[in-house]
């Protein structure tokens, strides 16, 4: 079993088993996502003892991959560390693979989306599979290896949803809490004090800022940067208007999109898409703002108090690294008109909607389920009952379609 070692404990990660079965099938897998969301370890842990292991972090591998990369890819089935390192690598890889198209050859990860970075998008078309690994989620924080009960939502009759959350695993947490610790698996798992979570978390920002920005763009202000990074931590959950960050931030417009797709290129900030059937239509064009972890973007809005926002973030994550690690697409939106209706995530799979609202209130009534009222009405034939997910403890009926349950029972 792939797990996270974290002091005596063994929490197996729910996206093992997806990535077993993409090495049986494609000769090259990538897995990437956020450094220190514990990708290292799920691929050293994946069968040690068969395959060989490098990482471009060590000064001798990324020479190797630089002066002599054949080298470096020949022989036995390879696992290569932090790829983005050394982004030439990959035309090595590709005409390996084109050269012998064995399964599972070659295991890659990076701490950052290989597909939105330009040099390198079009190496391994075809060739290989990719696998975004989140920061832990709760349930894989509690040792159940798995997400949310997304799939059984799905697979189940609304009608049966009411019996099937009660029967669920599940246990009552303070939303807040988990909030402030994250989901990066040293913050999250063995940091107790929000001393040492700070302390962590300042030498995150200072590495991200010092190294990896470093390593994918050209930054000219390493302080105008970090001034756009708080900005936008204060601003999650909210609507993304460039040119008023911008003003906010003294940055040009045109600096502010290309922060922000770095941010988004290296796993920490998430552009949410806003719904719509026709997808060249949308209600409103502009996404809404989340990060992919609640810790480190608390720490850098400099605010130790989670609000609403951060609970949405908390089921946005959830849903996220479910749908990454699924084999059968899943997309998750939020909709909004242009008279201000709003759900806070609508997931599509198989032709379905599934709208989801995040209310931060233990006693949710009727008017809290008016938005996903009016979005089952738009979309009467594709949309499955709605969840109001709240801080209570109760399930119920709180509207014909709408079923309130606790936040804590899903996730």
């Amino acid at each position: 079993m792939n797990i996270i070692h974290m002091v005596n404990d063994y929490l197996p990660r729910a996206g093992a088993a997806s990535l077993a079965e993409r090495l049986r099938i494609m000769p090259v897998t990538v897995v990437t996502g956020a450094r220190q969301a514990g990708k290292t370890t799920l691929v050293r842990d994946l069968t040690p003892d068969k395959r060989r292991y490098a990482t471009l972090d060590e000064p001798e591998a990324a020479q190797l991959a630089r002066r002599d990369p054949s080298t470096l890819l020949g022989g036995d089935r390879l696992t290569l560390d932090e790829v983005q390192r050394e982004p030439r690598v990959l035309s090595a890889v590709k005409l390996a693979v084109d050269e012998a198209r064995v399964p599972g050859r070659f295991l890659l990860t990076g701490s950052a989306n290989l597909l939105l970075m330009r040099r390198v998008s079009e190496s391994l078309a075809g060739r290989a599979s990719y696998l975004t690994l989140w920061p832990m989620a709760r349930r894989e924080q509690l040792g159940l290896g798995r997400y949310g009960v997304w799939d059984d939502l799905l697979g189940a009759p609304g009608t049966e949803w009411p019996d099937l959350l009660r029967e669920a695993a599940a246990a009552p947490e303070d939303w807040r809490s988990l909030a402030r610790r994250g989901g990066f698996p040293v913050p999250a798992l063995t940091l107790r004090s929000t001393t040492e979570r700070q302390v962590w978390f300042e030498g995150y920002e200072r590495t991200y800022l010092e190294r990896d920005v470093r390593d994918l763009a050209q930054v000219a202000s390493l302080g105008d940067f970090g001034v756009l990074l708080r900005a936008a931590a204060l601003r999650l959950g909210q609507i993304l208007n460039q040119s008023e960050l911008g003003r906010d931030v003294a940055l040009p417009q045109p600096t502010v999109h290309r922060y922000l797709n770095l941010l988004e290129t290296s796993y920490l900030l998430v552009r949410l898409p806003a719904y719509a059937v026709n997808r060249t239509k949308r209600l409103v064009k502009s996404p809404r703002i989340y990060w992919s972890d609640t810790g480190l973007a608390l720490h850098l809005a400099g605010d130790p108090e989670p609000n609403g926002a951060h609970l949405e973030n908390i089921v946005l994550h959830d849903l996220l690294a479910w749908r990454d690690t699924r084999i059968d697409r899943a997309d998750v939106f939020y909709w909004r008109t242009v008279t201000g209706a709003e759900v806070d995530f609508v997931v599509e799979t198989k032709g379905r909607v599934l709208p989801i609202e995040v209310k931060a209130t233990v006693r949710p009534g009727f008017g809290d389920a008016r938005h996903l009222l009016a979005f089952q009405r738009e979309y009467r034939d594709r949309a499955l009952p709605g969840l109001l997910l709240h801080d209570g403890d109760a399930i119920r009926w709180i509207a014909e379609g709408v079923l309130a349950v606790p936040w804590w029972r899903v996730i």
